[in-house]
């Protein structure tokens, strides 16, 4: 019975070729894109999955009067939980301000120390790998002790080789000077779906030693107002949150008691993608992107599933006569269910199968696209695996079982007669699910082109600078501090010189990147109240800045070359017009000349427009800038042409007089376009998507047309007897099809505004949901609908009348 029911779906399938092959590609796309969309959304489930104590860990979150929350929090916060309360089991305060050049012994005799500058790297407490479960593959877990170091295994092989790096020592080179390290253990490298990545953890009780500060006195460890660091709690399993939030809460307000701020405990399950759409706490990753992925892929798979059905139940008008003969010599139902279920069965497998063929083609230029280590390995790394195959098994069920009950249900008298074949059953059916299919595709469209447009918008708004052809030097960190402030001077005299560098400058933070710091307190002679809680952003720039970077004037003057040799104690300061308003002055130029207040008197010499020192994604921030010479970056704005042979000569003279630091750079432009490399990745995977949709829903139509077409046959050569043209032929076949897409695109317009005003709102400067974009989805739509069903269109207007009508 069972081989019977093989060889006549084999034969149904061979002699249906279109239509096998249309179903079999569309579902092999559809589930080709949902496994790899569910290899993303998996693998964004799983983030910090690892960690054995995630349940019971917790990040610590101000949140402040005017409802913002903050993830970087006093660092005095840390040790008093720690004390005074026992349900903390173990505290760790976790930062990034180490950044700087390692030197290490060389291995060889060709040169006495080897550089790598390491901008992957932590300070965290001693508890840091009681808490997070990073496996240590030698030494101890402990990092109490001041000046000792954990680095991952490849750091290990690159610094001493096969060597134990157990003992062995590092010397960094950073902000806070020349410190020496010894390694006490070696962890295995950290995993991707980590949000914590890093190379090395240095001990933050090194900080607590003033003298190992450098005069960064900001950095202390006991300071109730300054924020440099993220802390993590391990609580006691039994212990009840919300008490523990509420004492926290006390326990800041006694040591802060004019800031009124809230204390939230943020559990580490949802530090990635947070607790659902309605989180407003700060996340790593935009849980809403996931979550719409997680919704296209499923789409696509359903757009797939329901070409199955619709093409499944218009044949079954062709295989009427057949289910009647079958039930005439004694076929039961069921027999016939189950050779319709075994055909489907088959498509599907077949489907399935190409469609594994197409992941393993296109695994590598996806996991490009999305910027992931992505494996069908990582649909197991998440329960969320769980419910994708259930997905795909429903599925499959469902439409094969859907096909094969109608198909089988026909009455024997009624499928015998020539006139059920234009009865029409389930034509409701077939268009609903039409207008289904386009509607998606239409949304999705509708994104891709907003999503672009956004992403345009980003990249060639003004700036408010100029930053074509700036190449950013970073600085020296190696040396004594005299030799280090000779060479700065020496290489700017000698830059100064080139006759390829057209303009040049120090700054301490270059567009593109952080500031230096943010800092608050900063306020008039005469504050009003809440001033001194206005946050601004704090840098520091020589003479040159402004014009190097194409940075203009509103009002006052710039620092004077005497200004910035002096530094900080020139007590001179320039501001933008965002900090002139913030600090309450009428004007740019009533700013000029004022006196500000932030523990010495500091004089506004300038008051400098607007510019975008970060992504269009966040609001320009009041900006005050400091004079001096950093030695942080150097930007040289060079000529166009040998680009190579220009840094080639830069990097030689930077090694003459920074002997022992290795010589790098970036250009400002590219650095500047990665703030929007995750737009870029969402736009073209929108893009893909839509492609797909459309692919798979368009096959789905071809398919329909060709059934319409088909069943029409002799209508057609009766009208072409009576005089009927070939475009009025064209027209009756497919005006029915674009109505379908018309009603598709009156549902998709509202859903698309919905969804993308509510994406766009993630933008400080978004362009506007204007009418076109809906009017150009659904244009598109019409002319894809066009196209597919033409083909059929003008092939059965050409046919010759006499066989058309022979054919009945």
């Amino acid at each position: 019975m069972i081989q019977s029911y093989i060889k006549i779906a084999l034969r149904s399938l061979r002699k249906n070729r279109v239509f096998s092959f249309i179903n079999i590609v569309g579902l092999a796309l559809g589930i080709a894109a949902f496994v790899l969309i569910l290899e993303y959304v998996s693998f964004e489930k799983s983030f910090n999955q690892f960690h054995t104590n995630l349940a019971n860990t917790y990040r610590v979150l101000l949140e402040h009067k005017d409802g913002k929350t903050d993830n970087y929090v006093p660092s005095a916060i840390a040790p008093a939980l720690k004390q005074q309360f026992g349900n903390a089991e173990a505290v760790c305060r976790i930062t990034s301000v180490q950044q700087g050049i390692i030197t290490v012994p060389s291995t060889d005799k060709t040169q006495s120390i080897r550089s790598f500058r390491e901008t992957n790297s932590i300070t965290a407490d001693g508890d840091f790998f009681r808490i997070f479960s990073f496996p240590l593959m030698a030494g101890s877990p402990s990092l109490h002790q001041p000046n000792t170091v954990a680095i991952s295994q490849t750091k290990a092989r690159t610094y001493f080789g096969s060597a134990n790096p157990i003992g062995k020592v590092l010397t960094l080179n950073s902000q806070f000077g020349k410190g020496i390290y010894r390694v006490v253990a070696v962890f295995a490298d950290v995993p991707a779906n980590s949000d914590l990545q890093f190379d090395l953890v240095y001990s933050l009780s090194t900080l607590a030693n003033e003298g190992n500060r450098n005069g960064n006195d900001w950095a202390s460890l006991d300071n109730w107002n300054g924020s440099f660091s993220e802390t993590v709690v391990l609580l006691n399993p039994k212990a009840d949150l919300a008490v523990f939030e509420g004492k926290a809460a006390e326990l800041v307000a006694k040591a802060r008691p004019k800031e009124a701020d809230l204390i939230q405990m943020q559990p580490l399950t949802y530090l990635h993608l947070g607790d659902g759409l309605s989180d407003t706490r700060p996340t790593n990753a935009k849980v809403g992107f996931v979550y719409m992925l997680g919704g296209i892929a499923l789409l696509i798979l359903l757009i797939a599933w329901l070409n199955y059905i619709n093409l499944s139940t218009a044949g079954a008008l062709k295989r009427a006569k057949e289910v009647g003969v079958r039930k005439v010599v004694g076929a039961n139902r069921e027999q016939i269910i189950g050779q319709f279920l075994g055909e489907s069965l088959i498509l599907n497998l077949l489907g399935f199968g190409l469609a594994i063929l197409l992941i393993l083609l296109l695994q590598e230029p996806f996991n490009q696209l999305v910027g992931k280590p992505l494996s069908l390995a990582s649909i197991g790394q998440s329960p969320f695996w769980i419910a994708g195959l259930g997905a795909v098994l429903l599925g499959a069920m469902a439409s094969g079982s859907y096909a094969a009950f109608v198909l089988s249900g026909f009455p024997v008298l009624s499928v015998m007669k020539t006139a059920f074949v234009r009865t029409g059953q389930g034509v409701w059916v077939r268009q609903s699910l039409v207008v289904f299919q386009f509607t998606i595709s239409i949304v999705l469209i509708v994104a891709t082109v907003v999503l672009y447009r956004q992403l345009s918008f980003m990249q060639n708004q003004n700036l408010g600078m100029n930053l074509k052809q700036l190449l950013v030097i970073k600085g020296a960190e190696v040396g004594a501090d005299s030799a280090r402030r000779a060479g700065r001077t020496a290489f700017r005299n000698e830059i100064a010189q080139l006759p390829f560098v057209d303009d040049y400058c120090n700054s301490g933070s270059v567009p593109g990147g952080w500031y230096n710091y943010n800092a608050a307190g900063i306020t008039r002679l005469n504050p009003v109240p809440g001033d001194e809680k206005k946050s601004y952003a704090v840098t520091y720039a020589d003479d040159r800045f402004l014009k190097t970077y194409g940075i203009t004037l509103a009002a006052g003057q710039n620092f004077t070359p005497e200004m910035c040799a002096k530094g900080t104690d020139a007590n001179r300061v320039l501001i933008n017009a965002k900090a002139a308003k913030s600090l309450g002055f009428a004007s740019a130029q009533a700013a000029v000349g004022q006196k500000l207040k932030y523990g010495a008197e500091l004089e506004i010499v300038g008051v400098i427009n607007d510019y975008h020192h970060q992504s269009l994604q966040q609001a320009i921030e009041p900006l005050i800038i400091y004079p001096g010479y950093p030695s942080t970056n150097y930007t040289v704005r060079l000529s166009t042409d040998r680009m190579q042979a220009k840094i080639g000569e830069l990097e030689q003279l930077y090694k003459q007089l920074f002997p022992g630091n290795p010589f790098e750079y970036y250009f400002v432009d590219e650095n500047y376009r990665k703030q929007y490399q995750t737009e870029q990745q969402y736009s073209t995977i929108f893009t893909v998507a839509s492609a797909l949709a459309i692919l798979i829903a368009c096959l789905g139509l071809f398919g329909l047309a060709a059934y319409a077409t088909e069943q029409r046959t002799k209508e057609i050569g009766v009208r072409k007897v009576l005089g009927a043209s070939v475009g009025s032929l064209i027209t009756l076949l497919s005006r029915d099809f674009l109505k379908l897409v018309l009603i598709a695109i009156i549902i998709a317009t509202p859903i698309g505004w919905w969804m993308m005003d509510h994406w766009l709102q993630d933008f400080a400067y978004r362009v506007d949901l204007s009418w076109w974009v809906f009017a150009l989805a659904g244009l598109l739509a019409v002319g894809i609908a066009i196209l597919t069903v033409s083909f059929q269109s003008i092939k059965a207007a050409l046919m010759n009348p006499v066989k058309s009508l022979r054919s009945e």
